[in-house]
């Protein structure tokens, strides 16, 4: 017996093991796509399944929905994404990881001089108040006090 052309919710949720309502968020966001039934049930085609493995992994590393969203408009529809399609995607948020590592890492090293300090308009902050610009504006934690 060959397999079906479509796939239905339940079988993909199986296949792929992403709760029902996951891929119906997914859905709702553009990430994947089904047709409806004459009975108005969805069916959703086998590329679906690859569609879903690397929203996950995506996900997995950290990759906002929206930047996945970005990614997979750029596949052909209905096409079972390759190992080149991959390659394009994974090379794009590899930079954009390595981007995020270096700003994390940049903070987690100004933190040093921060932790503890408990004055947000103090003259060694250098993530808040770098070479003490708050200090014209008064004393005491300036950056506490915007917006309350």
């Amino acid at each position: 017996m060959a397999p079906a052309l479509e796939l239905t919710v339940g079988q993909v949720a199986a296949r792929s093991g992403v709760a029902v309502s996951a891929l119906h968020f997914y859905e709702t966001r553009g990430l994947i796509r089904s047709h409806r039934t004459s009975g108005n049930q969805r069916r959703y085609g086998r590329d679906v399944l690859r569609r879903v493995a690397i929203i996950r992994i995506a996900q997995e590393v950290g990759i906002s929905l929206a930047e996945i969203g970005a990614a997979l408009e750029s596949l052909p529809e209905g096409r079972t994404p390759t190992r080149e399609d991959w390659n394009l995607l994974s090379t794009a948020w590899r930079d954009s990881l390595d981007q995020k590592i270096s700003q994390l890492k940049k903070l987690r090293d100004g933190l040093t001089d921060c932790i503890g300090c408990g004055c947000m308009s103090i003259d060694k902050c250098p993530l808040r108040n770098k070479g003490d610009r708050l200090a014209r504006e008064g004393t005491g934690a300036r950056r506490l006090l915007v917006g309350g």
